[in-house]
């Protein structure tokens, strides 16, 4: 049986194929290179913030879904 997922997955793949379908864009893009790089720097920071941020979600899900099935086994 399946557990639930909160949707922690999701928000990674969607962040991970946000960053590429990003960098793709500005690799295409006609901009010279250094403003490239330097928007390219940027965005990764973002997505760097945004994936710690969906990670510490995803942990704090797991650490309330292992307190509930110790509740349920009776062990707390």
């Amino acid at each position: 049986m399946a557990e639930r997922d909160s949707g922690a997955s999701f928000a990674i793949g969607f962040i991970i194929g946000a960053v590429v379908g990003t960098a793709i864009g500005f690799l295409y893009a006609p901009k010279p290179g250094k403003e490239t790089r330097a928007l390219l720097k940027e965005k990764a920071e973002k997505a760097r913030e945004k994936a710690s941020e969906v990670a510490e979600k995803a942990k704090e899900a797991a650490v309330k879904a292992e307190k509930r099935v110790e509740e349920k086994l009776g062990r707390k």
